[in-house]
């Protein structure tokens, strides 16, 4: 007895000697264990959750300033300078609004083949996709070319607008001062001549992003130069009795006055036998030069300039538009007169002394009828307000 005593006494208990106990603490740890690991599965998948929407914001940002929403602007114009860097064209970029981010820039740039820059005039749209502005920027302007047509009897003014319309680094203004600063010339324009009106040959022209204005107009005034040639003009004025510059000024005036090639070389007839008449031209198409479109002719008809063809003989100081080559042709190659037998002949006096002196227009296509006395002339005039051809 004595001996369990002490053996008692000596003994401590053991909880994991007992088995229910046992079993409750290693349940207990295994539960432990299983949560812990599901807390961290849980806090992982919520991290690459979050890293995933970042990374997706961040993705979007990038394409809203690859690409912004929205059609791009209307074509500036952007100068690379011969100083200029990726880094320094980019910030400049972001300031004129054809970028969103010069950061963004640069880094399109780094990862999409670089940029080697080239000095000149660059057409770049506002807010554009970058790529289409580094396509852009990687086409030196020497081989950027845009097409300009200028049509058949526009004049100085005109061709500036539609210069500007069609290549917005050129400034109308640039243009027309260009053609008066000396810095073009034409060997039809006469001495003390200061206008370049009528020696401009209306075309379509291929122009490269690095022309100037200068330039351009000399190419143009070349080819009328070409065309004149061609046409024999210099020849066939003095036969004529007329200069290669006046044949000009009538051709500039068959061009803004015939609708139909038919009536163009009746129309020289007209202004060439009243001229060689002494008789005025009456050209209303003279009258409109250099005043607004839509003026009416009863507001310029009494004024007193050097294109008034109703108050002045001759013909005007200079050509009033720029003709193409049919009006040139008509201007050197005029119609003959009627014949003795044409009905607007036979009831003169003398049929022999028949000539195209008169026209009106005289259906909707614009066809003219044509007179040799002011009689024959008003009765066409009558059927042509009959028609509602003329206010």
């Amino acid at each position: 007895m004595r001996r369990a005593t002490l053996e008692q006494r000596e003994w401590s208990h053991d909880p994991w000697d007992d088995p229910d106990v046992t079993d409750a603490l290693v349940i207990e740890r295994k539960r432990r264990s299983h949560r812990s690991i599901k807390y961290l599965v849980y806090f992982t998948g919520l991290l690459v959750v979050v890293a995933l929407i970042v990374a997706g914001c961040v993705g979007l940002w990038y394409l809203r300033q690859v690409n912004p929403s929205g059609d791009p602007g209307a074509v500036q114009v952007f100068k690379v300078l011969p100083t200029d860097t990726v880094e320094t064209i980019s910030e400049r970029l972001q300031d004129r609004g054809l970028i969103t981010n010069s950061r963004v820039f640069r880094y399109y740039v780094d990862h999409n083949g670089g940029l080697v820059l080239t000095p000149g005039d660059y057409e770049l749209r506002p807010r554009d996709h970058i790529g289409n502005l580094l396509r852009v920027l990687r086409t030196p302007p020497s081989l950027t070319y845009t097409n300009v047509t200028f049509p058949e009897g526009f004049t100085l003014e005109k061709m500036a607008e539609r210069l500007s319309a069609k290549l917005p680094r050129m400034d109308p203004q640039g243009f027309m001062t260009a053609l008066t600063d000396g810095s073009v010339h034409s060997p039809l324009q006469p001495d003390g001549a200061v206008s370049m009106e009528g020696l401009l040959f209306p075309d379509t022209y291929r122009i490269s992003a690095d022309e100037t204005p200068s330039h351009i107009a000399q190419r143009m005034i070349d080819l009328m130069d070409l065309v004149v040639r061609q046409e024999d003009v210099a020849t066939k004025a003095a036969q004529l009795g007329l200069s290669p510059y006046q044949v000009l000024i009538i051709a500039s005036m068959i061009e803004r006055e015939a609708k139909v090639d038919e009536d163009r070389p009746k129309i020289a007839r007209v202004i060439i036998n009243r001229f060689n008449m002494g008789m005025p031209l009456q050209i209303d198409a003279t009258l409109l030069y250099g005043h607004p479109a839509g003026t009416p002719i009863a507001d310029v008809i009494n004024l007193d300039t050097p294109y008034n063809t109703y108050m002045h003989t001759g013909l005007p100081l200079t050509p009033i538009a720029n003709p193409g080559r049919a009006s040139i042709q008509a201007a050197v190659n005029p119609a003959p007169d009627p014949s003795q037998g044409d009905p607007i002949c036979v009831a003169l006096p003398n049929p022999v002394d028949c000539h195209y002196l008169y026209y009106v227009v005289a259906d909707e296509d614009g066809r003219h009828a044509f007179a040799a006395t002011l009689d024959q002339h008003n009765a066409n005039v009558q059927r042509a307000r009959d028609l509602g051809l003329l206010g």
